[in-house]
């Protein structure tokens, strides 16, 4: 065997070491990376599932009836719905940007309303509140227990101690007044985002189990 020859032969075999460390240290970094990005993909896709399945849920409302003759059989929480009522003599005001939100409780009822200041209901911070609007009023919108209502907790608290309204088997509920099913498209985009990256890190944790077996 002439000294070329050995030469070449000790390089190839320098080469394939490295070349099978690289793909050693490749599934060491990769796969954990890869199975973190999975878990946190899947945290956050649970976190959006409500809404998500909100967003498929059917588009005809769920008629909840009216003031003395409420439909508490049929109540499900992330529901399109609909109802009529008179308004709780008190309610809690706040502010998204430019926009005020009144809650106002049904009178005699579990359900409380999340809807936007009607014209004499104006509210800034640091100011004493109207009463809201007494008329009574009819209202669609996403039905959510109090249970999965945690952003509006604030409200649920205010209502309960003001004492207008009467829990139903201890629970309060909301409808946030002007959520359709379908209408948030953003849900849709995000979960998309989330369910891709999701795939890709997949597709990348077997490409890495693959490497490791060959």
């Amino acid at each position: 065997m002439s000294i070329d020859s050995e030469l070449q032969e000790e390089r190839d075999r320098r080469i394939a070491e490295l070349e099978a460390r690289i793909r050693r240290r490749g599934v060491e970094v990769k796969a954990p990376v890869a199975v973190l990005a999975l878990v946190v993909g899947g945290v956050l896709l649970g976190l959006l599932w409500k809404d998500l399945a909100y967003f498929f849920s059917p588009r005809t409302p769920l008629t909840l009836g009216a003031e003395g003759a409420y439909r508490y059989d049929v109540l499900e929480s992330n529901r399109y719905v609909q109802l009529h009522g008179l308004p709780t003599t008190r309610g809690a005001y706040g502010r998204e940007g430019e926009d005020v939100y009144v809650v106002v409780g049904l009178r005699e009822s579990p359900f409380l309303v999340r809807r936007r200041a009607l014209p004499g209901e104006e509210w800034s911070p640091g100011k004493v509140p109207p009463r809201p609007d007494p008329r009574p009023f009819a209202v669609r919108g996403r039905l959510l227990a109090e249970a999965d209502a945690e952003r509006y907790r604030e409200g649920f608290k205010l209502l309960r101690e003001m004492g207008e309204v009467q829990p139903r088997d201890g629970r309060l509920w909301m409808v946030v007044e002007g959520e359709r099913p379908g209408g948030d498209k953003g849900v849709l985009f995000v979960a998309g985002v989330l369910v891709t990256f999701m795939l890709a890190n997949a597709a990348l944790l077997l490409q890495s189990l693959q490497r490791k077996t060959t």
